[in-house]
């Protein structure tokens, strides 16, 4: 999404899912024009270390995190059956970089 690029922030999704999968995902919704990581293995590995892997049911929780340039996370929503509202993500953004939580 163009308001996040020129806000100097880039939107990336993290699966469990392998690459295959996730290209054929991408495909059947149309295209994803964000970059789709495959956290495939060691299976959940990077989902585990951000604390968004549901072990039981073998996936990633759906997550809206803010990563700041150093790595460090700032801001984490849960979504279950629901996505992110981009415009509330991108104000969050906004009030971080403002320096103002």
């Amino acid at each position: 999404m163009k308001q996040f690029s020129e806000a100097g922030a880039a939107l990336i999704g993290l699966s469990v899912d392998s690459g295959p999968a996730l290209r054929a995902w991408s495909g059947a919704m149309g295209g994803v024009r964000h970059p789709l990581l495959a956290d495939f293995w060691p299976h959940g590995a990077v989902a585990t270390s951000l604390g968004i892997f549901n072990e039981a049911a073998g996936i990633v929780n759906r997550t809206l995190m803010i990563i700041d340039p150093d790595g460090v996370v700032r801001h984490t929503e849960a979504h279950q059956g629901t996505l992110p509202d981009p415009a509330a993500a991108l104000d969050k953004l906004k009030s971080l970089q403002a320096g103002t939580p």
